[in-house]
C-alpha cells in the first residue's frame, strides 16, 4: 500500500511556527517570512494572529511575540531588538547614536524618548509605545566603526560635547569597558575627531 504523501504545512502554521522557535521578546517585520508566502499573504496571517493575541502589533508592519512579567505586564521590547527588525534582513549596518549611545555606556542616566540609530540603510521613524526609535541614514565614515565599541563610544563622546567629557567619565569609561575590546579603540582612532584622540588613547592604553 503507498504511503500518502504529507500534507504541506499552511503558510499560517509556518510563521506561527517560526515565531515560536525565535521566543517570546523577538520582534517580527513581515519581511521576516516572504520566503513563505506573498506579501499580501504575510501581512493577513500576521494581522489575524494580532487578532487573536498571539502576538501583538507595536506599530505598523511591526509585531513581536511579547514576553510577560508576572507585576508588569506584557514588557516592551529592547530599541535595539525593534531597530534591527526594522533594519530588515538585507545587510543594513545599525549604530547607535547621540543620547541612546551615552545611555548604554553608562555615561548619562537620561533614556532618551527617542532613540536614534545611525544606518547606512533607508531612514525610517517608528512609535513603540511611549518610545520613539528613529533610524538615520548617515555617512559612510560614521559608519565605518559600526557593531564595534569604537563606534559606541565616538557617538557618545560626540553627543555629551568636548566640554562635558570629565574626568569622572573618562575614570567610568575606563572602569567598565571590556579590555579585550579595547583595540578596536586604537584601530579606529581616524575616525573619531581630533579633540576626542587624547581620550580614546587613554582608554585604549588601560587594556593593555
Amino acid at each position: 500500500m503507498e504511503r500518502l504523501a504529507a500534507k504541506p504545512q499552511s503558510v499560517d502554521s509556518q510563521i506561527l511556527s517560526r515565531i515560536r522557535g525565535r521566543g517570546r521578546g523577538a520582534v517580527l517585520v513581515p519581511g521576516d517570512f516572504l520566503d513563505l508566502g506573498s506579501r499580501e499573504a504575510i501581512d493577513l496571517v500576521l494581522h489575524r494572529l494580532a487578532k487573536k493575541a498571539v502576538i501583538r502589533r507595536l506599530a505598523r508592519g511591526v509585531y513581536d511575540f511579547p514576553k510577560e512579567h508576572p507585576v508588569l505586564g506584557l514588557l516592551t521590547p529592547p530599541a535595539e531588538e525593534v531597530a534591527k527588525a526594522l533594519a530588515g534582513r538585507d545587510h543594513t549596518r545599525l549604530l547607535p547614536g547621540g543620547a541612546y549611545a551615552a545611555n548604554v555606556l553608562g555615561l548619562s542616566e537620561q533614556v532618551p524618548a527617542k532613540v536614534v540609530f545611525l544606518t547606512d540603510g533607508p531612514s525610517r521613524l517608528v512609535r513603540v509605545g511611549p518610545m520613539t526609535i528613529q533610524l538615520k541614514r548617515t555617512t559612510p565614515r560614521n559608519m565605518a566603526a559600526a557593531g564595534r565599541l569604537s563606534g559606541l563610544v565616538i557617538q557618545a563622546l560626540r553627543e555629551i560635547g568636548k566640554d562635558h567629557v570629565t574626568r569622572a567619565r573618562v575614570d567610568h569609561l575606563k572602569r567598565t569597558l571590556p579590555a579585550d575590546k579595547r583595540q578596536e579603540l586604537r584601530d579606529d582612532i581616524q575616525l573619531a575627531p581630533v579633540w576626542m584622540h587624547p581620550i580614546i588613547r587613554e582608554l585604549s592604553e588601560e587594556g593593555e
